[in-house]
C-alpha cells in the first residue's frame, strides 16, 4: 500500500490495518483481470513507487460493472483515510448487497468450484521449479508420487498427469547439471599448474 513506502522514506508513525483492505483491493483486481494494477518491481526506487500512486491512474476494464468498479476503487483509494478500511464499508457496498453475510461468516455458503483433491490443479512446470530449489528434489518427488499414487490409484486421469509429471523430473535428472563450485575450483587449479612454466635454476649455481 502507498502508505508503506512513505512510511519506509520519510518514518513517521508508519501504518495500519488498512494496509490489508489495499492489498484485497489488489488479489480482486488480479483475479479479475490476470494482472496487478500497478507495474511495480523488486528493484525500483521506493522515491519512483510514491509518484506512481499519485499520478498514475488504475485503468478498470469496460467489461466491468458499474458496482465492481465502485467497490474496487473504495479498495484501490491511495489516501487511506477515504479508502474502504472496514468489513461495515464492503458490506455496505452496491456490488454485494445481494450476499447473505450470516451464511458467510458461518460458512454456510457453497462453494462455487470444488477441487478434486484426486488430481493435479496447476501447471507442472511450478512443481518442477519447486523441486529444483529443495535438496535431493527427485527423492523428495518420487515419495510425494508414490503417496499420491496409493491414495487414489482408481482415478485414471490422477494417475496419467503423475505420470507426466515424474517423465518430467526423469528429463530433469539427466538433463540438469548440478553445478559444484569446489570441483570447478579445483580443475582450474590444475589448469593453472600444468600451462605454468617450469622452475629454472641459476647457471652459476
Amino acid at each position: 500500500a502507498p502508505e508503506i513506502f512513505h512510511s519506509f522514506l520519510n518514518g513517521g508513525t508508519g501504518y495500519s490495518f488498512e494496509v490489508d483492505w489495499w492489498s484485497l483491493g489488489i488479489m480482486a483486481y488480479e483475479l479479475l483481470r490476470g494482472w496487478r494494477p500497478y507495474d511495480i518491481h523488486s528493484n525500483n526506487p521506493v522515491e519512483s513507487l510514491i509518484q506512481l500512486f499519485s499520478t498514475v491512474s488504475v485503468q478498470y476494464s469496460s467489461a466491468w460493472s458499474k458496482e465492481m468498479v465502485a467497490l474496487l476503487r473504495k479498495l484501490l483509494t491511495v489516501n487511506p483515510e477515504h479508502r474502504f478500511s472496514c468489513l461495515a464499508d464492503v458490506q455496505a457496498s452496491a456490488y454485494l448487497s445481494g450476499v447473505i453475510w450470516s451464511d458467510v461468516c458461518e460458512k454456510r455458503v457453497e462453494p462455487g468450484f470444488v477441487p478434486n483433491k484426486g488430481r493435479l490443479h496447476c501447471d507442472p512446470t511450478f512443481e518442477l521449479e519447486e523441486m529444483i530449489l529443495e535438496s535431493r528434489p527427485l527423492h523428495k518427488k518420487k515419495k510425494r508420487l508414490a503417496k499420491n499414487k496409493s491414495r487414489d490409484n482408481s482415478k485414471d486421469s490422477s494417475q496419467s498427469e503423475n505420470d507426466y509429471l515424474q517423465e518430467c523430473l526423469e528429463a530433469i535428472q539427466q538433463d540438469f547439471v548440478i553445478f559444484n563450485r569446489e570441483k570447478l575450483k579445483k580443475s582450474q587449479e590444475q589448469t593453472s599448474k600444468s600451462v605454468s612454466p617450469p622452475e629454472t635454476t641459476d647457471e652459476a649455481e
